[in-house]
């Protein structure tokens, strides 16, 4: 067995005892952890590093040292697979320089949590059972630890109804607050908040049931927009998308939606949403007709890019 084969069924093996499931034991996840490490063939165990990385750059590490060279799309399956996990079971940590840092950012980096890298450290001694045992008696305790940690980060709403939600602070969820508190006040009183799509965990709120009381229904959350409000006293049915970066209704998206909700029974509005003045300006000449715009720092004010009508669905 080569150097390099014997270090990943070590790993391996060390992950298998901090009690993660197969998925989190393979190949993968082994030379990940590896290159987290700093290690090369040749390292000891005793010489582990705690490098903060971002996913990049885990990947060229691999590529040096570890016998597989990655391609470039294989890095979400990284992140989500491998790195996502260990952040959940308190293993890792992301962004321990900046916890507030967006989840979208491009500085985002991973490293070894304090408590996992004193068990690994120590790997292959006689006092690596004792410290394992230890460390996995606390685990939950660290697991909560770092929970209440991400909570404190994230954005509290209230929907129109009262129910609390929380989004994370990263990507164009302060927008979506924005859309949800202050746009719904101001031009949906009454409405219902049926979705909300949440950067980071994607499915915020869905009120599945209700859509298809309205004729809507979905396969795939990724299709919808950002924000759907119904408002049963007018039968409109708001689709939002928040555009702080990207992503307003301009002539695909609006054909893409009108065709995901070409059965609804209620009329449809078409709001593309931004953070202010100057991000509008950038979409702009790209803004489909027939639709509504509203900057979140001028929230009493809209943009009516049609003719016929002020605010509501076209036939």
């Amino acid at each position: 067995m080569s150097a390099i084969d014997l270090r990943i069924e070590e790993a391996r093996d060390l992950l298998r005892s901090f009690g993660f499931d197969k998925g989190r034991c393979n190949e993968r996840a082994a030379r990940v952890l590896l290159a987290m490490l700093g290690m090369t063939p040749e390292s000891p165990w005793s010489a582990v590093r705690q490098d903060a990385l971002p996913t990049f750059e885990i990947m060229e590490r691999i590529r040096q040292h570890w016998g597989m060279d990655y391609k470039p799309n294989t890095r979400e399956t990284i992140r989500r697979q491998t790195l996502h996990q260990f952040i959940q079971a308190g293993f890792a940590v992301l962004n321990a320089d900046d916890p507030a840092r967006p989840v979208n950012s491009k500085d985002n980096n991973y490293r070894i949590s304090d408590e996992a890298l004193d068990v690994i450290r120590i790997y292959g001694t006689d006092g690596f059972v004792l410290a394992l045992t230890e460390y996995l008696v606390k685990q939950p305790g660290l697991v909560e630890m770092f929970a209440a940690a991400r909570n404190m980060e994230r954005i509290p709403v209230t929907l129109p109804d009262g129910t609390p939600l929380t989004l994370s602070p990263g990507g164009q969820n302060p927008l979506i607050a924005a859309m949800i508190t202050d746009f719904c006040a101001q031009y949906v009183p009454g409405g219902e908040v049926l979705y909300v799509g949440d950067a980071d965990a994607k499915l915020a709120h869905f009120a599945e049931a209700r859509l298809a009381e309205l004729g809507v229904t979905v396969d795939h959350h990724g299709k919808l927009p950002d924000l759907v409000v119904y408002q049963p006293s007018k039968d409109w049915l708001f689709l939002m998308e928040a555009a702080s970066t990207h992503g307003p209704v301009d002539a695909k998206r609006h054909h893409e939606l009108a065709a995901l909700f070409a059965d609804c029974t209620a009329g449809l509005v078409y709001v593309s949403c931004f953070p202010d003045r100057a991000t509008m300006r950038r979409f702009l000449a790209d803004l489909a007709w027939e639709t509504e715009v509203w900057l979140a720092d001028d929230p009493s004010h809209m943009i009516h890019l049609n003719g016929e009508r002020f605010l509501g669905p076209y036939e």
